[in-house]
Formats: C-alpha cells, sequence, structure tokens
C-alpha cells in the first residue's frame, strides 16, 4: 500500500515507520512525505531514506481549503492510497476529512477517548492516572477523535514529570505505529461503522503493553 506522511517537526515516528518498512515483508510503501513546516528534521529523515518530500507552508495559503488542496494535489501526484498523521500540527476540515475517510490514521499520546488535545501529559499527572500510552486511529472532523486501531499502555510512575512521561509515550508509539501501520496496510484492520473491525489485540500483543504492566489489576 503507498502511504503518504504528513509531519511538522523532527519526525521520530515517521523515522519508525520509516525502519519497519525496510522490512521487505511489510505491507506499506513510504511514497511521500509532507511537511507544512519548512527545514524541519522530519524532511532531513526522508530524504535520508530516499523518500520523495516537498513542503506546504500552511502560512503560504488564505485559506485552510486552499492548503488542503495543494495537499490533495501533491497526495494525488505520489498516488497515495492511505494517509498517517506523524506529528502533524494542523487541524484539518472535514471535507479533507472525508476525502480520505477510512484511509487515514493519527496517532496521539494518550489512551483515548481520555485526555484528547494538547498538553496530555500534564493533564495525566494532574489528574492522577495511574496508567498512560498511546492510541493510533482513524481520522474524523473532531479533535482526536475516530475509530481506535491500536493502543499502547505505560505506566505512570509516582515521581514521573511531564518529561518522563512524555519519552516512556514516545517509546511506546514508536513501537505502535509501525503495528498500527502493519493491521491497516494488510487488511487486518478496517472500519465498520464508527468502530475499527479485525484482528483483535489480546494481553500477548507486544504493542498493548509496553512495558508489560507488573502486578494485581
Amino acid at each position: 500500500m503507498r502511504v503518504g506522511v504528513l509531519i511538522s517537526g523532527r519526525g521520530s515516528n515517521l523515522q519508525a515507520l520509516i525502519d519497519a518498512a525496510k522490512d521487505p515483508d511489510y505491507p506499506a510503501e513510504l511514497v511521500l512525505v509532507i511537511s507544512n513546516v519548512p527545514d524541519v528534521q522530519g524532511l532531513d529523515r526522508a530524504e535520508e531514506a530516499g523518500i520523495p518530500t516537498c513542503t506546504i507552508d500552511h502560512k503560504n495559503f488564505p485559506s485552510r481549503e486552499a492548503f488542503e488542496a495543494a495537499l490533495n494535489d501533491a497526495l494525488d501526484g505520489a498516488s497515495v492510497e492511505l494517509l498517517c498523521n506523524a506529528g502533524f500540527m494542523r487541524l484539518l476540515t472535514e471535507s479533507f476529512v472525508s476525502r480520505w475517510l477510512n484511509r487515514h490514521l493519527n496517532i496521539h499520546p494518550s489512551l483515548l477517548p481520555a485526555f484528547k488535545g494538547l498538553d496530555t501529559h500534564a493533564r495525566v499527572l494532574d489528574a492522577g492516572a495511574r496508567i498512560s500510552g498511546c492510541t493510533v486511529h482513524f481520522v474524523r472532523a473532531a479533535m482526536d477523535d475516530g475509530p481506535i486501531v491500536a493502543q499502547a499502555a505505560v505506566p505512570v510512575l509516582p515521581d514521573d514529570t511531564e518529561e518522563d512521561l512524555a519519552a516512556r509515550v514516545l517509546a511506546a508509539e514508536h513501537r505502535l505505529y509501525p503495528h498500527a501501520l502493519r493491521l491497516v496496510a494488510s487488511g487486518q484492520v478496517s472500519v465498520d461503522g464508527e468502530r475499527s473491525a479485525g484482528m483483535p489485540q489480546g494481553p500477548g500483543d507486544p504493542a498493548l503493553f509496553s512495558p508489560p504492566l507488573r502486578g494485581n489489576f
């Protein structure tokens, strides 16, 4: 499956997808990386991997619709079949989301539907949550909403800072996103109504608990 990736920054999740796609048996090929911010590290990562890149700076367009039209033109030009957000920091219009419905993935650093939006790790700590994690989901027009493909859980430790928790969750993201993309690109997971259907996760799935949780629950 031909995959396009949207980024806005350093591209660490992009790198995880790049590394996974090096496997000849991986069911997805990264064919285009688009950044809405010029000169970010994620573009360098893609170029080093030989993946075509382009910058479509949203600041150069008079409207969100005009910006998204340029995105669509670039994605269509590369014959992209599936789209992945990897640290893409722009909200997309309902029209764009509808065009890519059930062909567009996002990763968010919480166990959705909990803690949608920004400042996730600070809010997790403020709430006294004992478990956090990350979620890959199909994109919908509402922020951080849509059918869930896969999740990874990590413990929240008593002395965690935001930085500590963010690093632990990010490590889980790097395992989860390639796993989730594999499920979707191979056809093992699809969308049925507003829920994902297909290959279930279970306690033996290495992406579900990262690292494995210990103790009695």
